[in-house]
């Protein structure tokens, strides 16, 4: 443990952002909104775009045994099948189909159907349900000339109100196009299966519903920029808020998953949250103090090796008792716990070192760990639990 800086208080001015907040300009795939006043132009566009994808975009069926399903079959009892309906899309020539996990849920194979209705077999080769994400490979007999492979473009060059497509098959009607913008990025997606939470999501008021999960959401050359996985609603309908795992994750991921079958994130081992201004006041700092309030520690994690201290338990309200204020990753301002989910997540790896800048109780020190490997879940939360990178 060495004193370090802490980045809320004023440093010279400087002309270095952020890892998690750099837009790559090196990639030049970005396709801006059209600026004509002819109607028929964006229209006549985006048909074009949907000829170009139509036959890269696919249902997928999966059938899991269900235990609390018991069927009759020529007299003898046997179990039943949850059946889950999705979309996906075609990666290569090789039959690789890129979907959602939570679409497979469990299955090994899957029912990979194109828009002419043609049917095939594929089988699970990798899946991330962490990150959400599964590869398939058809194993039937298929011509590689009738695959179209999608682009899959630099999801960081995307900007807020870029246009955005998404297809799939929302309530099992097949081949929907529906069209929107980016909303937000950056986002952090929920998912109950692991309780971990997906960086770097991409927000959207394209119009998603369930079946639209695992097919693609598109940018205007209709190419790949993320993946249509979640919305957020009260009813399971679709209220304009939408979140697809962005294109780059496939990138980083998809080789690696091919090869063993799933991939490894790397993890820190804490819950917490955003610092409130009352939560700042009531620890004697600044109502605008910018950090991440560890919670609670996981035991055996690179936080508690660390010596990292989350909120004392039953007593959160008062100095002595909160917990450390992380407000630095390896130089790298935190405002809140999505910049450092964000930054872990899509910048680190396993085995890397990671220096957090912590304030505890007024002191300014600087902690070193070591990433270790996700565990596969972290079970049930408990009372006040947020999520955990």
């Amino acid at each position: 443990m060495i004193t370090g800086n802490d980045p809320n208080q004023p440093s010279a001015p400087t002309n270095q952002q952020s890892s998690s907040g750099i837009i790559d300009t090196s990639f030049k795939n970005i396709a801006l909104p059209s600026t004509t006043n002819d109607p028929t132009a964006q229209t006549t566009n985006l048909t074009a775009v949907f000829k170009q994808v139509e036959n890269s975009v696919v249902q997928i069926t999966a059938r899991t045994p269900n235990p609390n399903l018991q069927i009759i079959i020529n007299g003898n009892p046997s179990t039943g099948q949850s059946t889950r309906l999705g979309s996906g899309f075609v990666y290569d020539k090789q039959g690789h189909i890129i979907t959602n996990s939570h679409v497979i849920d469990g299955a090994s194979t899957a029912d990979i159907t194109f828009i002419d209705g043609n049917t095939y077999t594929a089988k699970v080769i990798g899946e991330d349900t962490s990150g959400d994400i599964a590869v398939l490979q058809i194993t039937d007999n298929f011509s590689s000339e009738n695959l179209v492979p999608l682009t899959i473009a630099n999801s960081s060059s995307l900007q807020v109100g870029q246009q955005v497509i998404a297809i799939g098959n929302p309530f099992g009607l097949s081949d929907t196009m529906t069209t929107g913008i980016v909303s937000q990025l950056e986002r952090l997606i929920p998912n109950p299966d692991t309780r971990f939470s997906i960086p770097g999501g991409i927000q959207t008021d394209a119009p998603i519903n369930p079946g639209n999960s695992g097919g693609p959401l598109l940018n205007t050359q209709g190419q790949v920029i993320g993946i249509n996985t979640a919305i957020n609603s009260a009813t399971g309908g679709f209220s304009g808020i939408g979140f697809a795992v962005p294109s780059n994750a496939v990138i980083r991921e998809l080789a690696t998953m091919t090869k063993t079958g799933t991939f490894n994130h790397p993890w820190l081992g804490i819950s917490g949250g955003k610092i409130t201004p009352d939560l700042a006041q009531s620890a004697g700092l600044p109502r605008n103090y910018k950090g991440v309030v560890v919670g609670s520690v996981q035991p055996g994690s690179p936080a508690e090796k660390a010596g990292l201290h989350g909120v004392t338990p039953n007593d959160s309200s008062t100095t002595q008792h909160i917990g450390d204020i992380i407000t630095g990753a390896d130089g790298h301002p935190l405002r809140s716990i999505d910049d450092l989910i964000n930054y872990i997540d899509l910048h680190k790896s396993i085995g890397d070192n990671v220096v957090l800048t912590v304030n505890r109780h007024g002191q300014i020190m600087n902690l070193n760990l070591v990433l270790q490997a996700r565990p596969p879940s972290l079970g049930n939360p408990t009372p006040q639990e947020s999520i955990l990178p």
